[in-house]
C-alpha cells in the first residue's frame, strides 16, 4: 500500500539450549493489503511480529522488516 514493502524471516537461530540445530531459512513477502484486511486499519505495524509464527519451525521468533518508499526513487528497509 502506498509503496510500503514489508516481509518476514525465522529468527529461531542455530541453537536450542546448548544442543546445535539446523537453522530455519523460512522467509516470505506479506500482503499489505491483508493485513490491513485481517488486523485492521489501526494495527500497529510495529506488533505485527508479535502475532506471528514460523510455519515451517513453529517458533513465536519472527523478525519483520518494513521497506518504506522514499521520494528519490530509493528504499529504506527497516527491521522489528
Amino acid at each position: 500500500m502506498h509503496g510500503w514493502h514489508i516481509w518476514a524471516r525465522c529468527a529461531y537461530g542455530r541453537r536450542e539450549g546448548l544442543k546445535s540445530i539446523r537453522e530455519c531459512t523460512w522467509s516470505y513477502d506479506l500482503d499489505m493489503a491483508t493485513l490491513v484486511a485481517t488486523r485492521g486499519r489501526d494495527f500497529p505495524l510495529a506488533r505485527i511480529g508479535e502475532r506471528l509464527r514460523c510455519p515451517r519451525c513453529g517458533s513465536r521468533k519472527v523478525a519483520v522488516m518494513f521497506s518504506a518508499p522514499s521520494s528519490s526513487g530509493r528504499r529504506t528497509a527497516l527491521m522489528f
